[in-house]
């Protein structure tokens, strides 16, 4: 008898030091959330995307863009504003995860209803098998959860004063390096295919199920990338878009059209495009899919005055950077 209440009291006390623990973790990450909104210099820049999307006016972004470093090197929302009056935004990251993209969009859903996501594929080929995949959406689930675990370093910069200074225009930075592409043709027709694994699959599942509960559309496309793409990858993305059916745009078929010069618009030898290529990205992808989607134009809104401030400061900055760009690569350096 002593024995069986002995254990009760041990597991009472066990809940309520568990309760308290989640309480306390909760209440530490609504102190953290609010703390990185108001300093987000402090953020070290993968996490900037996730701290800046929650700072935007509830239910005032049509797009978001999500994916790995070809996300937030190919659209630039400023460009796609100035353009369309469509208002978007860059929710990708340095070598973002599938499992980060899935829990980047879930962050964003809370306070925005967009009504197209556009998911950007190279992530569909970083793929984590077995335990570390598993161990990745464990990590996701918690930082989602309890923001202390993802921004729990942050202290270290409040003491030391540290900051990270960018210019960000609703995700994307001017980029102004230009390293040359000179590999030649890379997209060679073929009827081979590279393979996105079963997990993959999965994860979007997953992720357009999540769009479908917030009547989001979800769009696919490649940036173009001659270290990235190949025609091998066209066709593994081109038959997944088939079997969920979703649109897909391949870039990497459309440079021509999308005049890019891989001398000017390269930033690191055809990885990655500088501001150059993503504004010519942009320019055509807005146009693409405003006609597709039916995206509102916003441009006269009275709600969306900041948009039309940040526009005509990145537009002025962009052009000057856009000629340092021509310049470098005219001159070869």
């Amino acid at each position: 008898m002593q024995d069986s209440s002995s254990r009760r009291k041990k597991i009472v006390r066990s809940v309520i030091f568990l309760a308290g623990l989640l309480g306390l973790l909760l209440w530490m990450s609504h102190q953290i959330t609010d703390f990185t909104k108001k300093n987000g210099d402090m953020i070290q820049g993968r996490n900037k995307s996730i701290v800046e999307i929650q700072k935007e006016p509830e239910n005032t972004i049509d797009v978001l863009v999500v994916g790995d470093s070809e996300s937030y090197t190919s659209v630039s929302p400023l460009e796609m504003w100035k353009n369309q009056g469509v208002a978007s935004f860059i929710c990708g990251q340095s070598g973002q995860k599938i499992q980060e993209t899935y829990y980047m969009l879930k962050t964003a859903l809370t306070h925005q209803s967009p009504k197209l996501v556009l998911l950007e594929t190279n992530v569909l080929f970083r793929n984590m098998k077995g335990v570390k995949g598993i161990q990745e959406e464990v990590i996701q689930k918690a930082d989602y959860y309890f923001p202390i675990f993802r921004f729990h370093d942050i202290w270290k910069n409040m003491l030391l004063g540290r900051k990270y200074t960018e210019e960000r225009y609703k995700g994307f930075t001017l980029r102004d390096m230009v390293q040359s592409y000179d590999g030649g043709q890379y997209m060679k027709e073929t009827t081979e295919k590279d393979q996105i694994t079963q997990d993959m699959e999965n994860y979007t599942d997953k992720i357009l199920e999540l769009c479908r509960e917030h009547n989001a559309r979800v769009m696919f496309y490649s940036a173009p990338s001659p270290l990235n793409y190949s025609y091998r990858k066209h066709n593994a993305i081109q038959e997944l878009a088939d079997k969920k059916q979703l649109l897909y745009l391949d870039l990497n078929l459309h440079t021509e059209e999308l005049s890019i010069d891989w001398k000017v618009d390269s930033m690191d030898k055809g990885d990655h495009l500088n501001l150059s290529g993503a504004n010519k990205v942009t320019q055509y992808l807005g146009a693409y899919i405003q006609k597709r989607y039916e995206l509102p134009d916003h441009r006269r809104e009275a709600a969306y005055q900041s948009w039309q401030k940040d526009a005509a400061s990145y537009v002025e900055k962009a052009q000057k950077r856009i000629m340092l760009i021509q310049d470098r690569g005219n001159s070869g350096k």
